[in-house]
């Protein structure tokens, strides 16, 4: 796949940045480059391969799952600017 110009531009438009129309082509070769090697990615053989979170074996630290209703709703609620019978206070915003 190619980029071009209008195709450059296009994308540009699409995430609201402004570039000069001299700028164009560098950024439609900009775009061939990345697409170029996401080709390159895509023919590495990775049949097999398990994912990783790093490339040293690790395993992640895992606690229990289980609900609790953390027990600090006054140390919560103390950071309220207006706090009524253990809510949060806020203005009405329906009418």
């Amino acid at each position: 796949m190619s980029i071009d110009q209008s195709t450059a531009a296009k994308v540009a438009k699409l995430a609201r940045i402004k570039v000069d129309e001299d700028a164009l082509p560098a950024l439609a070769a900009e775009f061939n480059t990345i697409l170029g090697f996401i080709e390159q990615l895509n023919e590495v053989d990775v049949e097999g391969v398990e994912p990783m979170v790093s490339v040293t074996p690790m395993r992640l630290k895992r606690r229990a799952d289980g609900v609790t209703d953390g027990n600090q709703q006054a140390k919560v609620l103390s950071n309220a600017p207006d706090a009524r019978e253990g809510f949060f206070a806020v203005p009405k915003v329906v009418e």
